[in-house]
């Protein structure tokens, strides 16, 4: 498992990205434009792992900027710790095996969510390729939020 990024959502993005680069010192990475889902996503790296996450997109910080002004209360600025995992249908069996609800499944053989016994949204991403859909995860609804 290989720890990728922490999500948090941004009212400004210029003003956050004055603070985390201009302030801070982080270094942006890439960003995506997602214009049907109205956000922008913004990857920043501390300076010594610049290079690292330039090779492998870790560790970073994610910048969520939703177009549509949003209040954030009850935590929702925080978004969630992302993880790659090799196997994403195992991990989320061991997980579900131990009582994890899986509130995201992998139906398309690449990204689930669950949360932490605190409530805290991880998101786990298949390493490499996407896997094959499968059951019972293909036909899986979700589950509460992620």
């Amino acid at each position: 498992m290989r720890y990728l990024h922490t999500m948090v959502r941004v009212h400004d993005l210029e003003q956050s990205l004055h603070f985390y680069c201009e302030l801070l010192g982080l270094k942006e990475m890439y960003r995506k434009e997602n214009e049907k889902g109205r956000f922008t996503l913004v990857f920043l790296a501390a300076p010594d792992d610049a290079e690292r996450a330039e090779e492998t997109k870790s560790p970073m910080l994610e910048l969520t900027y939703n177009w549509d002004p949003e209040t954030y209360d009850g935590g929702r600025n925080f978004g969630h710790l992302a993880f790659r995992v090799a196997n994403i249908y195992e991990t989320c069996q061991r997980l579900m095996d131990n009582g994890v609800i899986i509130n995201r499944p992998p139906r398309d053989g690449h990204m689930a969510f669950v949360r932490s016994p605190d409530n805290i949204s991880i998101e786990l991403l298949q390493e490499g390729e996407h896997l094959a859909p499968q059951e019972p995860w293909a036909s899986m609804e979700n589950t509460g939020e992620w």
